[in-house]
């Protein structure tokens, strides 16, 4: 009986089954928190100037699709690293969409961090403020970045602003006096930036006016309806 010959070698690898390629790992999403569980403001007074500020400017641009004012929203400005964030008190951006809401701002999904940048500042901010932030600001290509210590904890005078120079460095933005009032000029909203008290008042030199804070705005609302309901009386037009 004839013996069997071993399979040559060749042969024995061809018929061997193909090697599986190695399975691609898909890397867990990333979850980008809303909340760094700090509270938004220093004190009450450093909570006020923030919302009487940023509001006014969410009235003036609510017309103007590709413009975003945000306050107290969390920036992350690395994909896939959550720890890389800031928190602007307020913060204006041209040319991403207005809409949709968003819950965070991702910069590499905007194509920008902001314009301009406020923070309403106070000594136990001063360090990051003064520095990581304006570094960060500055490297981000935030065109301007604003101080403001209402309480006047340790900025004096207490508005402070610089602005990003042909070298995309930061240099200081000139503060005078208008009115009496210490005032800054803000080159990218186009509106004078005027410490009152407290308070940040944001003043338009086209129109000769402040722009109205949210209370002020809603006692004109109150004082136009109040106008109407008389006329409506006079007219007897109110039964």
């Amino acid at each position: 009986m004839p013996t069997s010959q071993p399979m040559p070698a060749h042969r024995q690898a061809l018929r061997a089954p193909p090697a599986k390629p190695p399975r691609r790992q898909t890397p867990a999403p990333v979850e980008y928190p809303e909340s760094d569980g700090k509270p938004m403001s220093e004190t009450p007074i450093h909570w006020h100037a923030t919302v009487d500020f940023a509001h006014p400017l969410m009235d003036r641009y609510a017309n103007r699709p590709d413009s975003y004012v945000g306050s107290d929203m969390l920036w992350y400005w690395e994909e896939g690293n959550k720890d890389k964030r800031v928190s602007p008190d307020v913060f204006v951006a041209f040319g991403p969409k207005k809409k949709p809401a968003r819950r965070v701002w991702k910069v590499w999904e905007e194509g920008t961090a902001a314009d301009f940048a406020l923070e309403v500042t106070s000594r136990s901010t001063q360090g990051r403020d003064e520095g990581f932030k304006a570094e960060l600001y500055e490297r981000l290509e935030v065109t301007e970045y604003w101080q403001f210590d209402p309480t006047g904890d340790y900025l004096s005078p207490n508005l402070k602003g610089r602005r990003l120079n042909a070298d995309g460095a930061y240099e200081p933005i000139p503060l005078e006096r208008r009115d009496g009032q210490l005032s800054g000029f803000s080159e990218v909203l186009g509106l004078e930036l005027r410490p009152e008290g407290h308070a940040l008042r944001l003043f338009d030199p086209a129109l000769g006016q402040f722009l109205p804070t949210p209370s002020e705005a809603m006692a004109k609302l109150a004082a136009a309806k109040a106008r109407v309901k008389e006329l409506e009386r006079q007219l007897g037009l109110d039964t």
